[in-house]
């Protein structure tokens, strides 16, 4: 396959500025160990602004964003690429880690404890001092450019003894911590992406500081910003409250019944 074109490249920059509140240098920390080639580990729980967060830096940096989704099916072929066969000829095929690298993109692999072990050691060559993609297939070796970065994001409250990040892979990067911001900010951010007013803001950010209590008493996570902001575009679509939270944010935390009457007694209480 030959190298990608100016326009692939193109069509993977973040157009415009997203809106992100930084919370504890998180930016800066980012943008040096960019600056100096260094693999990024960014640890949360779901739904805290990981993605955004990367959005806002590939805007922040200029540079294409190639974002996979990592599952269980994942294997090292879709990362690298393969070979496919088409009506009259076999042609090889880039996968995104491979186009990420020829074109010197911010390359993130969310939740990639969920990808399978081979799947892993992967991106080791990447994330160490060579920065080399080697395309076996191919028998091709891929030097990545200054401009590229590999970053990772995994979720440690959430993972099974099975899924934890390996040690060799986890001393490779440089960990962000990323956790649910501070009342007031989560209240702000959830005002401006949901668009509803404060009052309504801030008891969102209530209700879901109540889910979170039950986080290992019930519940497996609480409820996550993105839930709110959620909820909140319901709201200020004229859905009743507590309808509007029963869907986005009770049904979406559990399917069981007791939890669900818990959850829903939280939110009456709220709303």
């Amino acid at each position: 396959m030959n190298a990608p074109r100016a326009s692939d490249a193109a069509a993977l920059m973040i157009a415009r500025e997203p809106f992100y509140r930084s919370v504890h240098g998180e930016v800066e920390l980012f943008e040096a160990a960019w600056r100096n080639r260094v693999p990024v580990l960014l640890k949360g729980p779901t739904g805290c602004g990981k993605t955004r967060f990367m959005e806002f830096m590939a805007w922040r940096l200029r540079r294409p964003l190639v974002t996979v989704s990592c599952h269980d099916d994942l294997t090292a072929a879709d990362l690298v690429g393969r070979y496919l066969v088409t009506a009259d000829e076999t042609v090889w095929v880039d996968g995104p880690m491979t186009h990420a690298v020829r074109i010197g993109a911010l390359l993130y692999l969310d939740e990639i404890v969920e990808a399978r072990k081979d799947t892993t050691v992967v991106i080791h060559p990447l994330a160490d001092d060579r920065r080399t993609l080697f395309v076996e297939k191919r028998g091709e070796v891929l030097k990545a450019p200054p401009e590229f970065m590999l970053a990772i994001s995994y979720n440690p409250g959430y993972q099974s003894v099975l899924k934890e990040l390996k040690h060799s892979t986890r001393q490779r990067f440089v960990a962000i911590g990323f956790d649910y911001p501070a009342a007031d900010i989560e209240a702000g951010i959830v005002a401006r992406e949901a668009g509803v007013d404060a009052p309504t803001a801030e008891r969102l950010v209530r209700l879901a500081h109540m889910t979170r209590n039950l986080k290992g008493n019930g519940l497996d996570e609480g409820a996550s910003t993105r839930l709110l902001v959620h909820a909140g575009k319901l709201i200020a679509q004229g859905v009743a409250p507590r309808v509007a939270c029963d869907g986005a944010v009770a049904l979406a935390l559990t399917d069981e019944r007791e939890m669900l009457a818990a959850v829903n007694e939280l939110i009456s209480a709220v709303f």
